[in-house]
């Protein structure tokens, strides 16, 4: 129940990294304690990331950058 994705290789499952999407919804547009982020899509073809969750009344379209606190 948390707002990051993580980031793991197809290769040999290790967990790379981390996608800290906190603050990317505001909890006003939050209905309850059941609209958590659980929607993630990725267009190859695009190279496009789209992200939603449940009850959420929007997807968004994130690009990964590198850097950050890497947790």
């Amino acid at each position: 129940m948390q707002n990051r994705i993580a980031r793991i290789s197809p290769a040999n499952g290790e967990v790379l990294g981390w996608i800290d999407l906190t603050g990317i919804i505001p909890a006003s547009e939050l209905t309850g304690d059941e609209a958590v982020l659980n929607g993630i899509a990725y267009d190859a073809k695009a190279d496009r990331l789209f992200v939603t969750g449940k009850l959420w009344p929007k997807i968004f379209e994130i690009k990964v950058v590198s850097g950050g606190r890497g947790k």
